[in-house]
C-alpha cells in the first residue's frame, strides 16, 4: 500500500476528518439532550446545579471538537478516510461477540460459556491449531476457577441448571 501523506510530525491523515465529524455529531447530539436529561434547581448555587457540570463537560467537548475540525490540515472526505471508517465498523464485530457472551452466560452458565467462547474467539482471530484452541478452553476454565473460588465472586446460576435435580443444581450454582 502506498504511503499516505503526513503532517510535519509524521502523523497519518487518514480518518482524522471522519473522526472529527463523527465526534462533533455525537457531541451535538449529547448537548441537545442536556435539558431533557438534567434539571435546573431553583435556589441552588451555580456549581451545585445538576445541569451545570454535564453542560460544561459536553460544551467543552463541542468546543474542542470544533477546534480540532478547524485545525485539520484537510477538511474533506477522501477514499482513505472511508477505508479507515470501514476498519472502525469491522471492529464492532468484537462488540457483537462480547454481547453474545453476555447474553449466553445467564442461559448456559459462566463456565460453559467461557470454555466455549475463548476458543471461538481464538479461532476467529486466526489461531487454528488444536493446541491453541485447547489452551483457550483451559484459559476459560482458569478464569472461572479464579473468579469463583479464589476471588469468591458470586455469579448467578444459569437457566440450564434448572434442568438438573436440586442437589446437582446447587452444586453447579456454587462451583460452576
Amino acid at each position: 500500500m502506498a504511503e499516505l501523506p503526513t503532517v510535519s510530525a509524521k502523523m497519518p491523515l487518514r480518518g482524522q476528518f471522519l473522526f472529527a465529524m463523527l465526534f462533533l455529531a455525537l457531541t451535538i447530539a449529547l448537548l441537545s439532550q442536556v435539558p431533557a436529561q438534567t434539571r435546573w434547581v431553583e435556589g441552588t448555587r451555580l456549581f451545585a446545579q445538576p445541569r451545570f457540570w454535564p453542560a460544561v463537560g459536553i460544551g467543552g467537548m463541542a468546543l474542542f471538537g470544533l477546534l480540532h475540525l478547524w485545525r485539520l490540515p484537510r477538511r474533506r472526505l477522501v477514499r482513505t478516510d472511508l477505508r479507515e471508517g470501514n476498519l472502525w465498523v469491522f471492529s464492532l464485530e468484537f462488540f457483537a461477540w462480547f454481547m453474545a457472551y453476555v447474553w449466553a452466560v445467564p442461559m448456559i452458565g459462566y463456565l460453559l460459556c467461557s470454555i466455549t467462547f475463548v476458543p471461538l474467539m481464538a479461532y476467529r482471530l486466526g489461531y487454528r491449531e488444536p493446541k491453541v484452541l485447547w489452551t483457550g478452553a483451559l484459559f476459560g476454565f482458569s478464569v472461572v476457577f479464579i473468579f469463583k473460588t479464589v476471588l469468591d465472586v458470586k455469579i448467578p446460576g444459569a437457566a440450564i441448571y434448572d434442568l438438573f435435580p436440586p442437589v446437582a443444581r446447587n452444586f453447579l450454582i456454587i462451583n460452576f
